[in-house]
């Protein structure tokens, strides 16, 4: 029937168990350390990404706090240059203004000037106008 032989037997075992142990210290443990390691560096890399969108965050914020301010500071040099150019529009009119306010009031003293000049002209030369009326009412 079968023969069973212990040496064989015992010799199969000894190559199974050392084969077993060289896998072990050549194999297994390495990959099991890689492994390990490789789960270590995904954790630390979702950390670092968690950390990373934390700060990413924080630097959104201040980011749009340095834009809000800008846009404060832009609206308020806006705000200033328009008033300083009313204020200097506002000048010139009021200076154009006077100007033409002094022009106007020579302009009518000059006028009561000639209105009175034409009346003292008129004013004496009629005494002749009446006489060439009544001249001319005595040809009628």
């Amino acid at each position: 029937m079968l023969d069973l032989n212990l040496g064989l037997m015992l010799f199969v075992l000894v190559i199974f168990f050392s084969l077993l142990y060289l896998l072990n210290q050549m194999l297994y443990k390495p990959l099991l350390k890689f492994m390990d390691d490789r789960d270590n560096s995904i954790a630390d890399d979702l950390k670092n990404a968690k950390e990373m969108a934390g700060n990413s965050d924080e630097l959104h914020a201040k980011a749009d706090a340095i834009l809000a301010n800008a846009k404060a500071e832009a609206n308020a040099i806006r705000e200033k240059a328009t008033n300083e150019a009313k204020a200097s529009a506002d000048s010139k009119i009021e200076s154009k203004t006077k100007e033409l306010d002094s022009k106007y009031q020579s302009f009518v003293e000059e006028l009561n000037n000639n209105k009175k000049e034409l009346t003292q002209s008129l004013s004496t030369q009629l005494p002749l106008f009446k006489e060439s009326i009544k001249a001319k009412m005595a040809n009628l």
